[in-house]
């Protein structure tokens, strides 16, 4: 009896990663938005904790704006291109393109702004 409850309940928990429902699920727009728009490479150095690296996170996901995250308490390298590199001992920096706009802190209107001023200088 307990083999078969193990059976039933191990059948139950796969069947969701089998594809069961998969076609219910929304489809995200990021690839083709990201696509059409062509957004510059964004890396956002965070943290986990932080408030305005959640709220840089929040806003990109929102908008579909494709970035990459990297988490300076796990990602060492990352810790040292924020205190070396880009000088900064606090979280979040943001990166847009190869290093043409480096933003200090997180505020929509001022990455908005930096955002523009990187694709006019393609």
């Amino acid at each position: 009896m307990r083999i078969l409850l193990t059976a039933i309940l191990a059948v139950s928990l796969l069947a969701p990663a089998a594809g069961v429902g998969a076609e219910q699920l929304p489809q995200s727009p990021l690839g083709s938005h990201s696509v059409q728009t062509k957004y510059p490479k964004i890396v956002l150095f965070s943290t986990s904790w932080c408030p305005h690296c959640r709220a840089a996170k929040e806003y990109f996901t929102r908008n579909n704006i494709p970035f990459i995250n990297r988490d300076v308490e796990i990602d060492s390298a990352a810790m040292e291109l924020v205190t070396g590199k880009y000088k900064s001992q606090g979280v979040p920096v943001i990166v847009i393109g190869e290093d043409a706009k480096v933003l200090k802190g997180f505020d929509e209107k001022r990455f908005e702004k930096a955002l523009d001023e990187v694709r006019k200088k393609k």
